[in-house]
């Protein structure tokens, strides 16, 4: 099998992919244009985010027979498209999920406790103790969407702090459910402390989590998303932070990451974010450590291997 690299993978997986038995062609410099024209030549891609892999470009493809997605989401491939050319997927959310995890408590932690603030204070020599009183994890009734790979470590993790959590999937068969309790929407809404969103991204559920979906909750909540950005409604998430029913948010990701190509309704919700002490960002990088960079290769080498076995 010849095999395509576009994007910049760790090291390890060229000579992974050797004894294996793939001839593989890594070039992560390589254009969208470049990949339409040479396409043809391959029957498997190793792709992250660089092209949408779309009816134009499998047109194009007629060897493909595997995409490897190195990274959980698959949301920029066609995956109707594919299924109906039998050309096998795959995804590593193996790979990354104990990062997310370990992020999204971190993010959870600095936020409850000001750390993100208190910082930047002190490097202004203000020393303010009482305004940088933190909160617990514990005894919090935590609400996880999305229970798999990644909800299930996050569940495992958090559930060492002595919190109630609540999950919500749509298919947990797959994921015993050891550190947490499978519940129905309607009562983490009546619940949740916290809403920790783990979900892969579609068109059933872009920007899902709205004014209606937002205005359920019982109490005021924490909002934690680690998964895509446009999940979430931008402008819903501003309004119940402006009426307090958010107390914060933690956002590893945005509905548009490109922050030099916002429109104009973009920069000022962006605006509004970054001025609040209350939000914490960071830049989709939850789950993007030295150690699941290369877990992410040995996934998708396994994965591979057990594909050409079949």
């Amino acid at each position: 099998m010849k095999i395509l690299i576009v994007d910049e993978m760790h090291s390890s997986l060229m000579p992974m992919l050797a004894a294996i038995g793939i001839h593989a062609d890594y070039r992560p410099k390589i254009t969208p244009e470049e990949i339409y024209q040479t396409i043809s030549s391959y029957q498997g891609i190793i792709v992250r985010s660089k092209i949408q892999i779309n009816e134009t470009l499998l047109e194009k493809a007629h060897a493909l027979q595997l995409i490897a997605r190195a990274g959980s989401g698959m949301d920029n491939i066609d995956t109707e498209a594919t299924k109906k050319r039998a050309i096998h997927l795959i995804n590593t959310p193996e790979g990354n999920r104990d990062s997310v995890a370990e992020h999204v408590i971190g993010m959870i932690l600095c936020l409850f406790n000001h750390i993100h603030t208190a910082d930047q204070q002190i490097r202004q020599q203000v020393w303010n103790r009482e305004v940088n009183r933190g909160i617990e994890i514990k005894g919090k009734t935590i609400g996880i969407i999305g229970y798999g790979n990644i909800g299930y470590q996050l569940a495992k993790r958090l559930a060492n702090f002595e919190c109630e959590l609540l999950v919500y999937d749509k298919n947990t068969k797959n994921y015993p459910i050891h550190y947490a309790r499978q519940t129905t929407l309607e009562e983490i809404w009546q619940k949740a402390d916290i809403l920790s969103i783990h979900i892969p991204l579609n068109e059933n559920n872009r920007q899902w989590i709205d004014e209606h979906f937002l205005a359920r909750f019982q109490k005021p909540i924490y909002l934690i998303n680690s998964s895509r950005g446009e999940i979430i409604k931008t402008e819903a998430l501003i309004e119940h932070l402006k009426q307090n029913k958010i107390l914060g948010a933690c956002l590893d990701v945005l509905e548009n990451e490109k922050l030099d190509k916002l429109t104009p309704k973009q920069r000022e919700e962006f605006l509004f974010l970054s001025q609040a002490p209350n939000i914490l960002f960071t830049p989709h990088v939850a789950g993007w450590t030295e150690e699941s960079y290369q877990r992410i290769n040995e996934v998708i080498v396994e994965k591979i291997k057990l594909f050409l076995s079949q």
